[in-house]
């Protein structure tokens, strides 16, 4: 049985707190309002739970809240409230975000009922978290890790990526899950951090392209010939073995190598730039597509479009999403795909949750979308289920 999530309201306005947790419960959340965020720092909170947070308090504002949670390396997933202006409510929200805190929407008070209610329901889905997930008290060890690799206890879930012009299927993004089989299914926030800092990232990647050449070549004898996304870490892209690798595992399963596209943070590309840049070089010249992934978050963006050959550009979901309340993210999309386009590169946006973000896209002429609006990740056997399932409607 998957637990109802859980909710806190802290806000000093008693009957403001009490109206949120009605509105709450009726929508399926086990809610509860707390006045004195001094009382509320001491609670024994769950794991995946959502704190609304009311950045105006007279006690302690929400800022210092937010400090509190950081230095506690709280897990607490918020929701921004306030009645001062946007771009408060926004660079509280790069403050939280800067201290591993994650936002999951930002409200304007007076907050409508519709507004909250719709917030909700969208984040509802990612936080009933099923209980044969693993405990963060009770962390994979490396040696697990390395087990679950050689015995390949990895599996890839698919998030499609469409095109906003005519809806059509051109991509799926490959995402990494653990089946582990005792503590159930392991999300990659659990164990992708162990492999980078112990050395393991490399046979992760490896493990995950190979199952992602394997389902490509099972899918197109399926019909369905699309570009599989797969996520390379900065370990990967430093590797002068890496093109080499890929083509030998493409050619040997029969695959164009421009069916797989290595999706690279800029973080990534500048951490040795030399030699990441003989890699992308070397991929593209070999065939596979790049694509530049959480564009706008980095340091060096204009520099990374300047110098790697990508053929993408990821517009980062923290800007997708936000676009359509927020001018700022807004502009900033604007530009992305601005870019995008002058440099002859296929534009992508994640993070689509609503209609309204969609048809924003569609207006800026962005290329292609993924998000929850579109659908979320699934199982391989899923996807062709799904894209039959699309036809017979359009049909």
């Amino acid at each position: 049985m998957i637990p109802r999530p859980r909710l806190y309201v802290l806000d000093d306005d008693a009957q403001y707190a009490n109206l949120l947790v009605e509105i709450a419960t009726s929508a399926g959340w086990l809610a509860v309002s707390e006045q004195s965020p001094a009382k509320f720092l001491t609670y024994d909170l769950q794991q995946h739970c959502v704190l609304i947070l009311d950045l105006n308090m007279p006690e302690m504002d929400g800022i210092e809240v937010i400090r509190a949670l950081a230095e506690k390396h709280s897990d607490l997933l918020l929701i921004l409230i306030s009645g001062f202006d946007a771009r408060v409510l926004h660079s509280a929200q790069q403050l939280a975000e800067a201290h591993n805190i994650k936002v999951l929407a930002t409200l304007t008070k007076p907050v409508r009922i519709d507004d909250f209610t719709q917030v909700l329901d969208l984040i509802k889905p990612n936080i009933a978290v099923d209980k044969t997930i693993i405990n963060p008290k009770d962390p994979v060890s490396v040696a697990e890790l390395e087990q679950a690799i050689q015995q390949h206890q990895l599996v890839l879930h698919y998030q499609p990526q469409v095109d906003i012009e005519t809806g059509a299927l051109r991509g799926v993004e490959a995402l990494v899950r653990w089946q582990h089989p005792e503590r159930g299914m392991i999300f990659p926030d659990q164990f992708i951090d162990l492999a980078e800092k112990n050395g393991v990232i490399g046979l992760l990647t490896e493990e995950v392209i190979e199952l992602a050449i394997k389902q490509s070549r099972h899918w197109k004898t399926a019909g369905l010939d699309v570009v599989i996304s797969v996520n390379v870490s900065a370990e990967n892209i430093t590797s002068l073995s890496l093109p080499e690798q890929l083509i030998t595992k493409t050619d040997k399963h029969a695959i164009n190598p421009e069916k797989i596209m290595l999706e690279i943070t800029e973080s990534a590309v500048m951490g040795e730039l030399t030699s990441s840049l003989d890699v992308l070089n070397r991929l593209r010249m070999k065939g596979f597509s790049l694509s530049i992934d959480d564009f706008g978050t980095g340091y060096s963006s204009l520099s990374q479009l300047y110098q790697a050959p990508f053929t993408e550009l990821k517009i980062d979901q923290s800007f997708v999403m936000r676009m359509v309340d927020d001018t700022a993210a807004l502009v900033i999309v604007k530009i992305c795909i601005m870019l995008g386009k002058m440099l002859g590169m296929r534009l992508v946006a994640e993070g689509v949750e609503t209609r309204e973000v969609w048809d924003k896209l569609r207006e800026l002429g962005c290329d292609i979308a993924q998000g929850y609006f579109i659908a979320r990740p699934m199982p391989a056997e899923a996807i062709i289920e799904w894209e039959r399932s699309r036809e017979k409607t359009a049909s």
